[in-house]
């Protein structure tokens, strides 16, 4: 499943360049993930590399976007293919 910021989000901006994929960005208070572009870091690294540096564990699992590891091994694969 994709990944969202919550609030407790600090604008610390140690996340953004993290992302292998560009998924983050700066959203108009907080930082956001764009659910389209984060593979959890599948295909890059064995853990999401911004939940790794978030200094106050904003980072969360998104509910919404429910996807398996398959799925996001699919979508970093489309993702890497469109380069």
């Amino acid at each position: 499943m994709a990944l969202i910021i919550t609030d407790e989000c600090i604008n610390c901006d140690v996340c953004e360049p993290e992302c292998p994929n560009g998924a983050i960005s700066q959203g108009e208070e907080i930082y956001k993930i764009d659910p389209n572009l984060c593979t959890e870091c599948v295909g890059h690294y064995n853990e999401p590399q911004c939940v790794e540096v978030c200094p106050v564990d904003c980072i969360t699992s998104d509910p919404n976007r429910i996807e398996t590891k398959e799925q996001l091994q699919a979508k970093y694969h489309l993702l890497v293919s469109a380069k």
